[in-house]
């Protein structure tokens, strides 16, 4: 999807690997715009109507969006802030939130990624995890696939000793079609190392249900 006619923000954050995409491939957003145009048609509407001129172009612009990740490079992002440290206990960042697209139906999945890991003799800058989990959900996933694939990552990247990983969200395909049951949480979790113990894996999942203040 990345090619050189394409705007890179010059945000600071900006490193190897991590590109935010201002604008698209104007070729492949024509070529996606026919195909919905035409799935349009197909559907029984009519794509020349007012309210929907646009619409295949909106589409095409936000599947590109919702999908970038396949271009982001995660290991780069890891490797652009991994810092010596002697710092031997658990980090964590919960809340992270997740939006991804359900490779079944591609309708949306979403919810809150909880990530930590034990570091042995190097870290990794904060802002890292968050950016990581963003690249595998903006691709078509399954939940349980996502939680391996930041788990991974991260134990790939870093040589934690551990990685522990929970990710807790909805789904549409569940709420809006099939079941149809509007209030289930699907819950994936995924251990390396250390987690793999009852107790470190005991006080992670503590540590992410706990409320500070």
């Amino acid at each position: 999807m990345i090619n050189e006619n394409f705007i890179k923000d010059t945000d600071d954050d900006d490193v190897e690997g991590y590109i935010k995409i201002d604008r698209y491939n104007p070729e492949l957003i024509s070529s996606l715009s026919t195909h919905y145009q035409e799935i349009l048609k197909e559907l029984g509407e009519n794509p020349e109507r007012e309210g929907l001129i646009k619409t295949p172009e909106r589409i095409a612009k936000a599947m590109l969006y919702l999908t970038q990740g396949y271009d982001l490079d995660a290991k780069a992002i890891m490797a652009s802030a991994i810092f010596k440290e002697d710092y031997s206990q658990m980090v964590i960042v919960k809340d992270i939130e997740v939006y991804s697209m359900c490779e079944h139906h591609m309708l949306p999945f979403f919810g809150k990624a909880h990530v930590a890991y034990i570091p042995n003799g190097h870290v990794v800058g904060l802002s890292k995890i968050p950016r990581i989990v963003d690249v595998f959900a903006r691709r078509l996933q399954v939940q349980e696939r996502l939680t391996n694939d930041i788990r991974d990552c991260i134990q790939d990247a870093l040589d934690p000793l551990g990685v522990g990983v929970v990710i807790e969200c909805r789904h549409l395909c569940m709420s809006m079609r099939g079941v149809q049951k509007q209030n289930s949480v699907t819950t994936t979790s995924a251990f390396t190392g250390e987690f793999l113990k009852e107790k470190t894996r005991t006080e992670f999942l503590n540590l992410i249900s706990a409320k500070l203040g």
